[in-house]
């Protein structure tokens, strides 16, 4: 049988491509941020904002992005 899931709004969390050592899995740069040579922009912040480029997750942890200048890779 298949495994039904379920779709729920206003998950509210921090989602960043902020690559950091204590990560034990690879983390993508953002884009914005490598083009500007810089660490302050996020997917989303909690309790805060999301990030205009921002179009969610696929599973199980590949962030969906529609930022669409230099430093992009497929």
């Amino acid at each position: 049988m298949p495994e039904k899931i379920h779709i729920f709004n206003g998950a509210n969390m921090d989602i960043d491509l902020l690559p950091s050592s204590e990560a034990k899995w690879k983390i993508d740069t953002c884009p914005w941020n490598k083009d500007e040579g810089v660490e302050t922009h996020k997917c989303a912040i909690k309790n805060t904002s999301i990030c205009k480029y921002f179009r969610g997750i696929k599973q199980w942890d590949k962030v969906r992005c529609a930022y669409k200048k230099q430093s992009v890779h497929p």
